[in-house]
């Protein structure tokens, strides 16, 4: 039965996050260092989301004002690159207990691993992965949220001194969400690339894939699924279906130009090792594992996604998102009631491909940013290009 399964897999968890805690006790008696920040992301992914930019804030100012700083990120695969300025970490008990035990800040953008002892006087800046989005998380998950997960969250929720957001609507979801983590509204420092550098990088990737520099990128990047306790757990793998071809004849026709579709999945589901369809002689490109979605969202001229919180994040560079989402009541059953009426939020939402060409060809960019415009009044979004600012000098005042 699923439940004894899960019981007896709880109990390993508590078990294992008790003697985790034995070298965070035996560092503990090590002095924190003022000046020592570990950042992590995604469970020890890669140098991305709001932990990298808030790392690169911290390096710029170490070059302009001559701050000095120790950046320590924990990553699994201590192969990929990272800034000179970071010293990176495999991301091992050892490495956790010793870096995080001795730091003054840690910067995450999800859980710390059952069992992480946080000291007095150490500074815990939990940014999340996402804001504004369709998904419910936490609490509001209700039956879908696992005892493991509610375990985890909970035992993390104790250590964070600050959550980030970006908006009123956002703070409010994480009062109704999480375990009273301290909310402050700063704004999502990976999206700051999006108002500082976008034509940098439109031009800059478009070179990286060997691309004509007017060649239209359309991103599709659907969420994860994650299952319940009570059922198989799902993922976005091998079904497909969008039709890509189809996609971009349609994109072309409505606004003209030639196109190409990078495909982007979560990523938990890089980490698990499953990839999406690779084809660039069809106009096809894979850009699962590059660890900062940001750079390239910020070079894309339409986004295709699902329940993806990162919809409302390309929404900032007022291109056109449209929604495809063929599993909705699937997902709704499986995952919990969304956040929004799907319905009646800026983006055409489609169960098929033919809806979604019928988006298409109808999509109207006047009323469409009219439609983004109220919604981000009515949310009273932070958003301009400079939460990493606002970041670091929250860090440096508290800590």
């Amino acid at each position: 039965m699923w439940w004894i399964r899960s019981r007896n897999y709880i109990k390993k968890r508590k078990i294992k996050a008790t003697l985790s805690k034995i070298p965070y006790y035996i560092f503990g008696i090590l002095p924190i260092k003022k000046n020592k920040i570990v950042f992590s992301a995604f469970e020890g992914g890669g140098y991305c989301c709001n932990p990298k930019y808030i790392a690169e804030e911290f390096i710029k100012r170490e070059h302009k004002y001559g701050e000095k700083y120790e950046l320590i990120w924990l990553v699994n695969d201590i192969k990929k690159k990272f800034p000179s300025e970071i010293n990176k970490k495999k991301n091992n008990l050892f490495n956790r207990a010793y870096h995080l035990s001795t730091a003054k800040v840690w910067v995450d953008n999800a859980r710390k691993n059952y069992g992480t002892r946080k000291r007095k006087n150490q500074y815990y800046l939990l940014t999340w992965h996402g804001m504004i989005g369709f998904k419910p998380v936490g609490r509001l998950r209700g039956e879908s949220f696992s005892k493991i997960a509610e375990l985890v969250s909970m035992d993390d929720s104790k250590n964070v001194d600050a959550l980030l957001s970006n908006s009123d609507w956002c703070s409010d979801v994480w009062e109704k969400a999480f375990w009273n983590e301290p909310v402050v509204k700063t704004g999502s420092p990976r999206c700051d690339i999006l108002f500082n550098h976008r034509e940098e990088k439109r031009v800059e990737i478009r070179q990286k894939y060997g691309l004509k520099e007017d060649t239209k990128i359309v991103m599709c990047a659907p969420t994860f699924r994650g299952g319940s306790q009570t059922k198989e757990r799902k993922v976005f793998a091998e079904d497909y279906t969008i039709d890509f071809k189809l996609l971009k004849e349609n994109l072309k026709d409505k606004f003209s130009g030639e196109w190409i579709v990078f495909v982007r999945l979560h990523p938990q589901l890089a980490l698990r090792g499953i990839s999406s369809p690779n084809n660039k002689d069809n106009g096809i490109i894979d850009v699962t594992l590059v660890d900062d979605m940001y750079e390239l969202l910020a070079a894309t001229d339409v986004f295709v996604s699902d329940y993806s919180s990162a919809a409302f994040d390309a929404a900032l560079l007022r291109i056109p998102v449209f929604l495809y989402v063929d599993d909705l009541e699937d997902y709704v059953s499986d995952r919990g009631t969304l956040l929004w009426d799907i319905e009646d939020i800026p983006f055409p939402m489609a169960k098929d491909n033919k809806e979604l060409s019928e988006n298409i060809n109808s999509f109207d960019m006047y009323e469409y940013k009219k439609k983004l415009e109220k919604l981000f009044k009515n949310i009273k979004l932070i958003e301009d290009g400079k939460a990493a600012e606002r970041v670091v000098e929250l860090i440096k005042r508290k800590s």
